[in-house]
């Protein structure tokens, strides 16, 4: 646009009515919405650019799309854009996604989402999961100094289903079977003194499925922190790693250096957190606890959208 006739432009602002202003300032964020995320996505995907297909070097600019510079590669002859082969590819509506990470920094509910955003909840759900799919796997490698260890157990939902394996109950009611019994889901919960934390939903609560989750996570010279449990103390002498465990069941909470505290106070935050959904359907679980690691670390100035949405490409 040239200068004569944003001046134009601007001096024809003040004819505009009260409903005028508002769609204009609307369309206004939403393209400075669209302009920012896109400015996110090239930002986070030129370090180490690769061809998602076929993983060569070997690229040239091939002109733009959508607001975002399109690459072909030399090898395979295909061409892509900082998108191709995240979970965000295809997905429609850029200029609503600044507006989704902020829910999910707010941890906003499905309902408070789509109404926020001006979408169907069915795209809120979908939008929910395509950005979680890489938090989910965002977590610690490594436990360093000592590490804290505990087992949660969640209750078996299988919201959304449409067929039951078991006789229904009510919301919020509990298992016909015991604590450890099949309607519940056990989850390795792990965590250092420095914040370092890893979730593991494991198939039983057997010694092996922990020691299984806990080998490539514990370092070497790590001191392993339980409860007392006898599968987490089984586990620990075969992987050879110190333990110190703390009688929580008889009220010992402290002994000198050595308590669970640390997790246990994240497994408090986490299910104190989790009560404003409701519920959620053990098929998602893994999400929420990859969200709710994302929400855990970004510290008291809350989850900012654009890490969350540099977290959904991946980065």
């Amino acid at each position: 646009m040239r200068q004569q006739q944003m001046t134009r432009l601007i001096h024809s602002l003040p004819q505009l009515t009260h409903h005028q202003r508002q769609q204009l300032a609307s369309r206004l964020q939403a393209l400075m919405d669209r302009s920012q995320t896109s400015a996110i996505i090239e930002a986070h995907a030129s370090d180490g650019r690769a061809c998602p297909h076929c993983a060569s070097s070997r690229l040239v600019k091939n002109g733009s799309a959508n607001g975002l510079q399109r690459f072909k590669c030399r090898q395979c002859k295909r061409t892509f854009n900082a998108l191709t082969g995240t979970p965000l590819a295809r997905l429609h509506l850029r200029d609503k996604w600044m507006g989704q990470a902020q829910a999910l920094g707010e941890g906003l509910s499905l309902n408070q989402t789509a109404q926020r955003l001006g979408v169907a909840q069915s795209t809120a759900f979908r939008w929910r999961h395509r950005f979680l799919v890489c938090p989910k796997n965002l977590q610690a490698r490594q436990l360093l100094g000592i590490a804290e260890a505990d087992e949660s157990y969640f209750l078996v939902s299988c919201k959304g289903h449409r067929g039951l394996l078991r006789r229904p109950r009510r919301r919020g009611g509990k298992a016909l079977a015991g604590c450890k019994g099949s309607e519940y889901t056990p989850v390795l919960m792990a965590r250092d003194r420095a914040g370092a934390t890893a979730n593991f939903i494991l198939q039983t609560n057997q010694a092996v499925s922990v020691q299984a989750a806990l080998k490539p996570l514990l370092a070497p010279d790590a001191i392993l922190c339980t409860d007392g449990s006898v599968t987490l103390a089984s586990a620990a002498r075969a992987l050879g790693v110190q333990h110190q465990a703390v009688n929580v069941s008889k009220g010992q909470r402290v002994k000198g250096p050595w308590h669970v505290q640390n997790v246990n106070a994240y497994v408090s935050r986490l299910r104190g957190w989790l009560q404003r959904f409701k519920g959620i359907a053990t098929k998602y679980l893994d999400s929420y606890l990859g969200w709710f690691r994302l929400l855990d670390r970004s510290g008291p100035k809350g989850l900012q959208p654009a890490l969350v949405l540099a977290a959904a490409m991946g980065n």
